[in-house]
């Protein structure tokens, strides 16, 4: 579907879904913060923005006059993330306090015109058997969880949920579940000083091998070579 994002209003969504830039009218510049998903889902953040979110929909804040403060304020991460200054922790509880402010005038089952529940951007069947399977596994990504027990939580049968999940998402839930493992492992390795192992463990991984040969698919190189490439 097509949304049309509004100057000076921050706007949230889950870029888990596909999506791209098809034209702005008179654009000057714009400002994308990403944030990992189970660093969102860790900050206890309102019930229905996270429900809205993980279900496809583009939150748009409606207050008229917090543009000028949001803007200063992506500014200022923007400028505090790019000169090194050691501000990134104070970075996020700043992007944390913004999501809670707009999480407090997000209501339950509300939904943006253009997007009725049940619509994501790639189409397909059964499109809400999809949202949950999504979310289900954004979830659990770190618990030993299968395409069996993703198609157990809607009821579906492994084949047809497989089917209809990779013509929503492009890719199939047993990827999906391996992308976010390595996302989360991303994370830990420029994060933290855990060993690899550690890190493989907590991201869901059943084994070094099997955590070793995902990261290598996904980017190219191992741990160790990522890590020493993205220290923070």
């Amino acid at each position: 579907r097509r949304v049309v994002l509004r100057s000076r209003r921050l706007s949230a969504f889950w870029a888990a879904t596909p999506h791209q830039i098809l034209g702005s009218d008179e654009l000057s510049f714009y400002y994308v913060v990403t944030v990992p998903l189970a660093w969102v889902l860790g900050w206890g953040l309102p019930e229905p923005l996270v429900e809205r979110l993980l279900c496809g929909a583009v939150v748009e804040d409606d207050d008229d006059s917090a543009g000028d403060l949001d803007v200063a304020r992506v500014a200022q991460w923007h400028e505090d993330l790019s000169s090194e200054s050691g501000l990134e922790e104070a970075v996020l509880l700043e992007l944390k306090a913004r999501l809670l402010r707009l999480g407090a005038t997000t209501r339950h089952g509300a939904r943006d015109e253009a997007a009725p529940r049940g619509v994501l951007a790639g189409g397909g069947e059964a499109p809400t058997s999809v949202e949950r399977m999504a979310t289900f596994i954004a979830r659990h990504y770190m618990d030993p969880i299968g395409l069996e027990d993703v198609a157990r939580e809607v009821g579906l049968h492994p084949d047809y949920a497989s089917s209809i999940f990779r013509k929503g998402f492009g890719v199939t839930p047993t990827r999906f579940i391996v992308q976010h493992r390595v996302s989360h492992a991303q994370r830990m390795l420029v994060t933290s000083k855990a060993k690899v192992l550690e890190v493989a463990m907590e991201a869901g991984f059943g084994s070094l091998s099997r955590f070793n040969a995902a990261f290598r698919q996904l980017c190219g190189c191992s741990p160790r070579e990522y890590r020493a490439t993205h220290r923070l």
